[in-house]
């Protein structure tokens, strides 16, 4: 089943985000290690969380996918993006969009559909809004994650050409994958 996060559910939430710190792709895939995410504070989470649910503003959006068993099995994150925000990652945005973040998929269940079933959640939800309407869903990928860009291309994500360089300063990149609203 995929969902948006409640706000009550962060210790999952917190789970989830460490054991996604602790994949091998982790230092490609997140901007953060487990150290610093480990060492946050509960009030963080909760924070985090109730911005992330369903009601909790609008700009923000975590979807989960929670098996039969209601394990979490995977997740990501909906960042509204309008010209006018100020730049948390990558490119200003030129156009009112939607951004992808934070997506894990447990070893477990990744090529069973489940990482489909969560980007189904998210674009639709980013197609949903209204005020604003979301023109585009953009993400960035590390050069050196190709498993994950492959995943991208087959869902419909194209390269958009910008690439930005990636944090730590080693000299690598980031590139941008958009999916544009069909008219």
């Amino acid at each position: 089943m995929m969902r948006a996060v409640r706000a009550g559910e962060w210790p999952q939430a917190r789970q989830l985000r460490l054991d996604a710190l602790k994949d091998p792709a982790a230092p490609v895939a997140f901007l953060e290690s487990y150290e610093d995410a480990a060492a946050r504070p509960d009030v963080f989470w909760q924070e985090r969380a109730a911005d992330a649910a369903e009601g909790g503003g609008g700009r923000v959006r975590q979807f989960v996918a929670e098996s039969p068993e209601g394990a979490w099995v995977g997740t990501v994150t909906v960042l509204v993006e309008s010209p006018d925000d100020e730049v948390r990652f990558g490119e200003a945005s030129p156009v009112d969009q939607a951004h992808l973040v934070g997506v894990f998929v447990r070893p477990e269940v990744r090529g069973t559909g489940v990482t489909d079933a969560l980007f189904r959640a998210a674009v639709a939800w980013a197609w949903s809004l209204t005020a604003p309407r979301m023109e585009r869903v953009r993400l960035y990928v590390h050069e050196k994650n190709p498993r994950a860009a492959a995943f991208y291309r087959r869902f419909g994500f194209v390269p958009s050409g910008q690439r930005i360089p990636a944090p730590g300063d080693r000299g690598e990149l980031e590139l941008e994958y958009v999916l544009a609203r069909e008219a």
